[in-house]
């Protein structure tokens, strides 16, 4: 039969027969067909979409500043980027409207202001709004400073998840190092690689980050070195395990039969065909980041004030918990979805890595 595609039609309308047309032929594609099909992890992979969003257009969202500003036909875009007025216009002397503010100059000059959906900066200060529950004016309320709470969580997010992508780059860039140079080599390289490795899982990784934050000055870029550089096993033993098994496989002798060199073999046929695992355990660790890097603000460890952190909220919510209730449900909450959301992802995709779907 010269048409392949109506061969497989007819090879799969055969009795007994396994094979399905409407599912790819590739390995990623087979992945991405089996991780459609489950829903939660869907889910979860549009609710990091959704922070990831978040933390991108953050100044766009929350801000005391205009987005826009038209003034004498001149448009300004993004206003906030800018100085704190254009022309006469004084962005704090001006009354906040959502969605825009028309302003009148002098009697021939106008100017419209287009002010973000939560026209408040995380870092402004009022006290005649201390502690204020959520109302029409701020939505998740304001905290012990009068600081609006939603503002505050929407550029948390911008930290959290910063915290949880560099700190993961970090531990896997370390991770697939020494796991590829300890599974590729073997002998003395492996076995010393490997007893890093159990010395570093022996330590309680929580209380070793402590320890060293404490002896350092407070930077949200301490605390992203530090969670990467002590979260590198997992992806090490993922690397090393899957190197074990590559280098025992009739391609890789093949290629040392060729004369290819170590790094060839490593970096262009090894490494790509050991990614499978270390994704996965990726999407797991910027969960465990984001967790950590808010129990390390919630103890007073975390990013320093006044920069916005979903622990630091949580955190002055110790001291109102019996009336301040929206300090606790709205970055708990957030806290909550976003560790579910990547481990939904993180699960959904090690089964749809899993070869033994693809039939």
């Amino acid at each position: 039969m010269s048409d392949p595609t109506a061969f497989r039609q007819n090879l799969t309308a055969l009795p007994g027969k396994s094979i399905r047309a409407d599912v790819p032929n590739t390995y990623w594609k087979m992945v991405r067909y089996h991780f459609r099909k489950r829903r939660l992890a869907v889910l979860g992979f549009w609710v990091t979409m959704a922070l990831f969003a978040v933390a991108i257009f953050a100044p766009l969202l929350a801000n005391d500043k205009p987005v826009l500003a038209v003034y004498k036909g001149a448009v300004y875009f993004p206003a906030f980027s800018g100085a704190d007025k254009v022309g006469p216009m004084v962005w704090k002397d001006l009354k906040k409207r959502a969605p825009f503010v028309y302003h009148h100059i002098t009697g021939k000059e106008e100017a419209y202001l287009f002010w973000p959906p939560v026209p408040f900066s995380p870092t402004e200060y009022n006290l005649l709004e201390y502690l204020s529950p959520p109302n029409t004016a701020h939505w998740f309320g304001t905290d012990d400073s009068g600081r609006d709470v939603l503002s505050r969580m929407i550029h948390g997010a911008r930290v959290s998840l910063s915290v949880g992508f560099v700190a993961v780059s970090i531990a896997l860039a370390i991770g697939i190092f020494l796991g590829a140079l300890a599974g590729f080599f073997g002998g003395w390289t492996d076995i010393v690689i490997s007893r890093m490795i159990e010395i570093m899982l022996t330590i309680p990784t929580f209380f070793l980050i402590i320890a060293i934050i404490a002896f350092l000055p407070p930077s949200i870029y301490n605390i992203m070195v530090v969670i990467g550089l002590t979260g590198w096993t997992g992806v090490a033993r993922f690397v090393r395990a899957e190197f074990l098994k590559l280098k025992q496989l009739d391609f890789i002798t093949a290629l040392r039969a060729l004369g290819a060199s170590n790094k060839r073999i490593i970096f262009l046929h090894m490494l790509p065909n050991a990614m499978a695992p270390v994704l996965v355990s990726a999407v797991f660790g910027i969960a465990g980041a984001i967790l950590t890097e808010s129990s390390l603000s919630f103890l007073g460890f975390g990013v320093p004030p006044p920069e916005p952190s979903w622990g630091d909220i949580l955190s002055q919510s110790r001291d109102y918990i019996e009336f301040a209730w929206w300090l606790t449900v709205f970055p708990g909450l957030a806290i909550f979805l976003s560790i579910t959301a990547y481990n939904l992802v993180g699960e959904g995709l090690r089964d749809a890595m899993d070869p033994k779907l693809f039939r």
